[in-house]
Protein backbone atom coordinates (compact mmCIF):
# COMPACT_ATOMS: atom_id res chain seq x y z
CA UNK A 1 0.00 0.00 0.00
CA UNK A 2 1.34 3.26 -1.08
CA UNK A 3 1.65 5.11 2.36
CA UNK A 4 0.92 8.37 0.70
CA UNK A 5 -2.63 7.10 0.57
CA UNK A 6 -2.76 6.24 4.21
CA UNK A 7 -5.74 8.70 5.78
CA UNK A 8 -4.08 10.78 8.47
CA UNK A 9 -5.51 10.06 11.79
CA UNK A 10 -7.84 12.61 13.43
CA UNK A 11 -5.54 14.64 16.46
CA UNK A 12 -6.84 13.67 20.16
CA UNK A 13 -7.42 15.91 22.29
CA UNK A 14 -8.19 14.76 25.97
CA UNK A 15 -10.10 17.11 28.02
CA UNK A 16 -8.11 19.29 30.53
CA UNK A 17 -7.54 18.04 34.04
CA UNK A 18 -10.35 19.66 36.42
CA UNK A 19 -8.77 23.04 37.90
CA UNK A 20 -11.32 22.57 41.01
CA UNK A 21 -10.90 20.12 43.88
CA UNK A 22 -13.27 18.19 45.74
CA UNK A 23 -16.40 17.84 44.97
CA UNK A 24 -16.44 18.59 41.62
CA UNK A 25 -20.03 19.69 42.23
CA UNK A 26 -21.77 22.22 44.21
CA UNK A 27 -24.90 20.05 44.97
CA UNK A 28 -22.19 17.21 46.58
CA UNK A 29 -21.74 16.15 50.37
CA UNK A 30 -19.07 13.99 50.53
CA UNK A 31 -18.01 15.13 54.18
CA UNK A 32 -19.51 17.01 57.14
CA UNK A 33 -16.02 19.03 56.54
CA UNK A 34 -17.34 20.18 53.33
CA UNK A 35 -20.02 22.42 54.88
CA UNK A 36 -19.39 25.79 55.94
CA UNK A 37 -21.57 27.07 58.79
CA UNK A 38 -23.34 29.10 56.85
CA UNK A 39 -24.35 26.07 54.79
CA UNK A 40 -24.89 24.35 57.75
CA UNK A 41 -27.77 26.92 59.18
CA UNK A 42 -29.40 27.09 55.38
CA UNK A 43 -29.45 23.47 55.61
CA UNK A 44 -30.96 23.55 59.10
CA UNK A 45 -33.60 25.81 57.97
CA UNK A 46 -34.37 24.75 54.64
CA UNK A 47 -34.97 21.10 56.58
CA UNK A 48 -37.40 23.05 58.85
CA UNK A 49 -39.63 24.68 55.52
CA UNK A 50 -39.43 21.53 53.77
CA UNK A 51 -40.77 20.28 56.56
CA UNK A 52 -43.57 22.50 57.31
CA UNK A 53 -44.35 22.83 53.70
CA UNK A 54 -47.82 21.73 51.96
CA UNK A 55 -46.93 18.52 50.52
CA UNK A 56 -48.99 18.99 47.04
CA UNK A 57 -46.81 22.25 46.96
CA UNK A 58 -43.68 20.72 48.13
CA UNK A 59 -44.15 17.30 45.60
CA UNK A 60 -43.13 20.59 42.51
CA UNK A 61 -39.97 21.20 43.89
CA UNK A 62 -38.33 18.37 42.00
CA UNK A 63 -40.90 17.31 40.10
CA UNK A 64 -39.62 14.43 37.76
CA UNK A 65 -36.02 14.72 38.85
CA UNK A 66 -34.22 11.57 38.75
CA UNK A 67 -32.41 10.72 41.56
CA UNK A 68 -30.38 7.53 41.76
CA UNK A 69 -29.87 5.30 45.17
CA UNK A 70 -27.03 2.99 44.75
CA UNK A 71 -26.34 0.63 47.57
CA UNK A 72 -23.22 -1.74 48.34
CA UNK A 73 -24.78 -2.48 51.52
CA UNK A 74 -28.17 -3.34 53.47
CA UNK A 75 -29.80 -0.42 54.86
CA UNK A 76 -33.03 0.33 56.24
CA UNK A 77 -32.75 3.82 58.11
CA UNK A 78 -30.49 5.40 55.54
CA UNK A 79 -32.16 4.18 52.18
CA UNK A 80 -35.53 4.51 52.92
CA UNK A 81 -35.39 7.98 54.28
CA UNK A 82 -33.11 9.12 51.12
CA UNK A 83 -36.20 7.69 49.06
CA UNK A 84 -39.13 9.23 51.21
CA UNK A 85 -37.21 12.62 51.05
CA UNK A 86 -36.59 12.33 47.84
CA UNK A 87 -40.36 11.19 46.66
CA UNK A 88 -41.56 14.49 48.97
CA UNK A 89 -39.57 16.79 46.50
CA UNK A 90 -41.83 14.94 43.23
CA UNK A 91 -38.24 13.62 42.02
CA UNK A 92 -38.33 9.84 40.82
CA UNK A 93 -36.02 7.66 42.53
CA UNK A 94 -34.49 4.30 41.65
CA UNK A 95 -32.41 1.62 44.07
CA UNK A 96 -29.51 0.14 42.85
CA UNK A 97 -28.13 -2.48 45.02
CA UNK A 98 -25.23 -5.11 45.04
CA UNK A 99 -27.18 -8.10 44.78
CA UNK A 100 -29.26 -7.45 42.01
CA UNK A 101 -27.34 -5.36 39.51
CA UNK A 102 -24.71 -5.83 37.01
CA UNK A 103 -22.26 -4.85 40.20
CA UNK A 104 -22.96 -8.71 41.16
CA UNK A 105 -21.21 -9.63 37.84
CA UNK A 106 -17.98 -7.15 39.11
CA UNK A 107 -19.05 -3.97 37.14
CA UNK A 108 -16.25 -0.99 38.51
CA UNK A 109 -18.18 1.68 40.75
CA UNK A 110 -17.04 3.73 38.08
CA UNK A 111 -18.77 2.20 34.97
CA UNK A 112 -22.37 2.08 37.47
CA UNK A 113 -21.65 5.23 37.75
CA UNK A 114 -21.44 6.35 34.21
CA UNK A 115 -24.17 3.96 33.40
CA UNK A 116 -26.71 5.78 35.88
CA UNK A 117 -25.54 8.82 34.12
CA UNK A 118 -26.29 7.61 30.59
CA UNK A 119 -29.61 6.52 31.97
CA UNK A 120 -30.34 9.64 32.87
CA UNK A 121 -29.78 9.95 36.45
CA UNK A 122 -29.06 13.87 37.67
CA UNK A 123 -27.35 12.89 41.27
CA UNK A 124 -26.29 9.92 43.01
CA UNK A 125 -26.80 8.44 46.40
CA UNK A 126 -24.14 6.20 47.55
CA UNK A 127 -23.91 4.17 50.27
CA UNK A 128 -20.48 1.70 49.77
CA UNK A 129 -18.43 -0.54 51.90
CA UNK A 130 -14.99 1.35 50.52
CA UNK A 131 -13.99 4.22 52.43
CA UNK A 132 -13.61 6.79 49.47
CA UNK A 133 -15.97 5.62 47.18
CA UNK A 134 -17.86 8.64 47.21
CA UNK A 135 -14.67 10.50 45.75
CA UNK A 136 -14.29 8.50 43.24
CA UNK A 137 -17.66 8.04 42.04
CA UNK A 138 -18.18 11.79 41.65
CA UNK A 139 -15.01 12.01 40.18
CA UNK A 140 -15.63 9.78 37.47
CA UNK A 141 -19.25 10.31 37.03
CA UNK A 142 -19.53 14.25 37.31
CA UNK A 143 -22.38 14.50 38.74
CA UNK A 144 -23.73 15.40 42.90
CA UNK A 145 -22.74 12.93 44.86
CA UNK A 146 -24.34 12.16 48.49
CA UNK A 147 -22.60 10.73 50.55
CA UNK A 148 -24.84 8.26 52.91
CA UNK A 149 -21.84 6.18 54.47
CA UNK A 150 -18.43 4.94 52.88
CA UNK A 151 -16.93 2.41 54.95
CA UNK A 152 -15.23 3.21 58.18
CA UNK A 153 -15.50 6.89 57.16
CA UNK A 154 -17.70 9.16 56.99
CA UNK A 155 -21.38 9.38 56.48
CA UNK A 156 -22.49 13.15 56.70
CA UNK A 157 -25.94 13.29 56.56
CA UNK A 158 -26.13 11.34 59.80
CA UNK A 159 -24.12 14.00 61.77
CA UNK A 160 -26.14 16.76 60.23
CA UNK A 161 -29.52 14.75 61.50
CA UNK A 162 -27.90 14.30 65.06
CA UNK A 163 -26.86 17.68 65.00
CA UNK A 164 -30.70 18.90 64.47
CA UNK A 165 -31.96 16.02 67.25
CA UNK A 166 -29.35 18.09 69.75
CA UNK A 167 -30.43 21.59 68.70
CA UNK A 168 -34.02 20.33 69.03
CA UNK A 169 -33.36 19.48 72.96
CA UNK A 170 -30.26 21.87 73.95
CA UNK A 171 -31.13 24.90 71.85
CA UNK A 172 -34.49 24.97 70.42
CA UNK A 173 -35.45 26.76 67.84
CA UNK A 174 -31.73 27.72 66.72
CA UNK A 175 -31.12 27.51 63.32
CA UNK A 176 -28.45 29.66 62.23
CA UNK A 177 -25.00 28.05 63.88
CA UNK A 178 -22.56 29.63 64.87
CA UNK A 179 -18.85 28.90 66.04
CA UNK A 180 -20.50 29.23 69.49
CA UNK A 181 -24.01 27.46 69.21
CA UNK A 182 -22.84 24.60 71.58
CA UNK A 183 -20.64 26.20 73.62
CA UNK A 184 -21.26 24.33 76.84
CA UNK A 185 -22.28 21.31 75.28
CA UNK A 186 -20.95 17.74 76.31
CA UNK A 187 -21.59 15.03 73.70
CA UNK A 188 -20.05 11.44 74.78
CA UNK A 189 -20.05 9.33 72.03
CA UNK A 190 -19.57 5.66 73.21
CA UNK A 191 -18.65 2.41 71.40
CA UNK A 192 -16.84 1.06 68.51
CA UNK A 193 -15.60 4.12 67.67
CA UNK A 194 -12.12 2.73 65.16
CA UNK A 195 -14.76 1.00 62.76
CA UNK A 196 -17.34 4.30 62.64
CA UNK A 197 -18.48 6.33 60.21
CA UNK A 198 -20.83 8.28 62.38
CA UNK A 199 -18.17 8.97 64.89
CA UNK A 200 -16.17 10.75 62.48
CA UNK A 201 -18.27 12.71 61.12
CA UNK A 202 -19.72 14.43 64.63
CA UNK A 203 -16.21 14.74 65.68
CA UNK A 204 -15.59 16.66 62.01
CA UNK A 205 -18.90 18.53 62.87
CA UNK A 206 -19.94 19.42 66.30
CA UNK A 207 -16.21 20.67 67.96
CA UNK A 208 -17.35 23.32 64.71
CA UNK A 209 -19.97 25.06 66.60
CA UNK A 210 -18.27 24.84 69.97
CA UNK A 211 -19.05 21.48 71.47
CA UNK A 212 -16.76 19.43 73.80
CA UNK A 213 -16.76 15.33 72.16
CA UNK A 214 -16.29 12.96 74.42
CA UNK A 215 -14.90 9.07 73.29
CA UNK A 216 -15.69 6.58 75.32
CA UNK A 217 -14.51 2.84 74.52
CA UNK A 218 -11.94 0.38 75.29
CA UNK A 219 -8.87 0.99 73.64
CA UNK A 220 -9.09 -1.83 71.74
CA UNK A 221 -11.79 -0.01 70.26
CA UNK A 222 -10.85 3.77 71.15
CA UNK A 223 -6.86 4.30 69.78
CA UNK A 224 -5.40 6.37 71.97
CA UNK A 225 -4.54 8.64 69.01
CA UNK A 226 -8.29 9.33 68.12
CA UNK A 227 -7.31 12.14 70.90
CA UNK A 228 -5.53 14.43 68.33
CA UNK A 229 -8.17 14.26 66.18
CA UNK A 230 -8.81 17.87 66.34
CA UNK A 231 -9.76 20.63 68.78
CA UNK A 232 -12.95 19.88 71.37
CA UNK A 233 -12.21 16.01 71.13
CA UNK A 234 -10.89 13.86 74.24
CA UNK A 235 -11.06 10.55 75.08
CA UNK A 236 -12.93 8.84 78.50
CA UNK A 237 -12.27 5.20 79.20
CA UNK A 238 -15.01 5.60 82.69
CA UNK A 239 -17.89 5.47 81.05
CA UNK A 240 -19.31 6.92 84.39
CA UNK A 241 -17.47 9.40 84.17
CA UNK A 242 -18.14 10.29 80.88
CA UNK A 243 -22.14 10.35 81.52
CA UNK A 244 -21.35 12.84 84.03
CA UNK A 245 -20.09 15.23 81.58
CA UNK A 246 -22.80 14.36 79.17
CA UNK A 247 -25.97 16.37 77.84
CA UNK A 248 -26.42 14.09 74.89
CA UNK A 249 -24.99 10.65 74.84
CA UNK A 250 -24.30 8.87 71.50
CA UNK A 251 -24.36 4.92 71.95
CA UNK A 252 -22.89 3.03 68.90
CA UNK A 253 -23.57 -0.50 67.68
CA UNK A 254 -20.93 -3.36 68.41
CA UNK A 255 -20.99 -5.54 65.34
CA UNK A 256 -19.75 -8.83 66.76
CA UNK A 257 -18.13 -9.57 63.31
CA UNK A 258 -15.77 -6.47 63.78
CA UNK A 259 -14.64 -7.85 67.35
CA UNK A 260 -12.82 -10.94 65.33
CA UNK A 261 -9.08 -11.23 66.64
CA UNK A 262 -9.57 -7.60 68.73
CA UNK A 263 -8.92 -10.04 72.14
CA UNK A 264 -12.17 -8.10 73.34
CA UNK A 265 -14.31 -10.41 76.19
CA UNK A 266 -17.81 -9.13 74.93
CA UNK A 267 -19.51 -9.82 78.50
CA UNK A 268 -16.78 -7.34 79.94
CA UNK A 269 -17.83 -4.78 77.57
CA UNK A 270 -21.03 -4.99 78.37
CA UNK A 271 -20.05 -4.54 81.72
CA UNK A 272 -17.93 -1.76 81.48
CA UNK A 273 -19.78 0.31 78.47
CA UNK A 274 -23.68 -1.25 78.06
CA UNK A 275 -25.78 2.25 78.86
CA UNK A 276 -28.38 0.65 81.62
CA UNK A 277 -31.02 2.36 82.97
CA UNK A 278 -29.45 2.52 86.69
CA UNK A 279 -26.45 4.14 84.95
CA UNK A 280 -28.34 6.38 83.18
CA UNK A 281 -30.61 7.41 86.03
CA UNK A 282 -27.44 7.85 88.62
CA UNK A 283 -25.10 9.44 86.41
CA UNK A 284 -27.24 11.45 83.15
CA UNK A 285 -30.48 11.77 84.40
CA UNK A 286 -31.24 14.82 82.45
CA UNK A 287 -28.93 13.33 79.61
CA UNK A 288 -30.43 12.70 75.91
CA UNK A 289 -29.79 9.19 74.51
CA UNK A 290 -28.77 8.66 70.90
CA UNK A 291 -27.80 5.44 68.32
CA UNK A 292 -27.69 5.76 64.86
CA UNK A 293 -29.63 2.76 64.33
CA UNK A 294 -29.99 -0.58 63.80
CA UNK A 295 -29.93 -0.75 67.85
CA UNK A 296 -28.65 -4.51 69.31
CA UNK A 297 -30.79 -4.35 72.61
CA UNK A 298 -29.48 -5.75 75.68
CA UNK A 299 -26.15 -5.08 73.83
CA UNK A 300 -24.92 -1.52 74.02
CA UNK A 301 -28.49 -0.26 75.26
CA UNK A 302 -31.06 -2.36 77.44
CA UNK A 303 -34.69 -2.32 75.87
CA UNK A 304 -35.46 0.55 78.56
CA UNK A 305 -33.28 3.36 78.04
CA UNK A 306 -33.71 2.56 73.82
CA UNK A 307 -37.89 2.76 74.97
CA UNK A 308 -37.34 5.20 77.83
CA UNK A 309 -37.50 9.36 78.25
CA UNK A 310 -34.58 10.29 77.90
CA UNK A 311 -34.17 8.49 74.39
CA UNK A 312 -34.54 10.45 71.13
CA UNK A 313 -33.64 7.85 69.03
CA UNK A 314 -36.76 7.63 66.77
CA UNK A 315 -36.32 11.66 66.81
CA UNK A 316 -33.33 11.07 64.50
CA UNK A 317 -34.90 9.35 62.66
CA UNK A 318 -37.66 11.95 61.64
CA UNK A 319 -34.90 14.36 61.73
CA UNK A 320 -33.05 12.54 58.92
CA UNK A 321 -35.97 12.64 56.49
CA UNK A 322 -36.06 16.62 56.80
CA UNK A 323 -32.36 16.80 56.43
CA UNK A 324 -32.15 14.60 53.43
CA UNK A 325 -35.46 16.48 51.74
CA UNK A 326 -33.09 19.59 52.36
CA UNK A 327 -29.33 17.96 51.40
CA UNK A 328 -30.96 16.72 47.93
CA UNK A 329 -32.80 20.05 47.16
CA UNK A 330 -29.12 21.25 47.32
CA UNK A 331 -27.44 18.47 45.05
CA UNK A 332 -29.95 19.31 42.13
CA UNK A 333 -30.44 22.82 42.60
CA UNK A 334 -27.50 23.80 43.49
CA UNK A 335 -26.50 27.30 41.74
CA UNK A 336 -29.72 27.26 40.33
CA UNK A 337 -32.89 29.33 41.97
CA UNK A 338 -34.09 27.48 45.23
CA UNK A 339 -37.76 26.50 45.84
CA UNK A 340 -38.04 24.42 42.42
CA UNK A 341 -39.84 24.98 39.46
CA UNK A 342 -43.18 26.28 39.14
Amino acid sequence: MNPAATPARRPIHPPPAPASPFPYNPGSLLSASDLSLDEISHILARATALENQDPLTRDRILAKRRVALLFYESSTRTRTSFELAAKALGADTTLVSSLSSSIEKGETLKDTGLTLRALGAEAIILRHNSSGAAWLLEAEARLPVLNAGDGMHEHPTQALLDLRTILAHLRPGVERVTAETLAGVTVSIVGDILHSRVARSNMLLLPRLGAQVVLCGPKELLPEIAAHAGLGIAIERDFEAALRRSHAVMMLRIQAERLAGLQLDLEQYKANYQLTGQRLAAQAPEAIVMHPGPIIRGLEVTAGVADGVQSVILEQVRHGVAIRMAVVERALLAGGTQGGRA
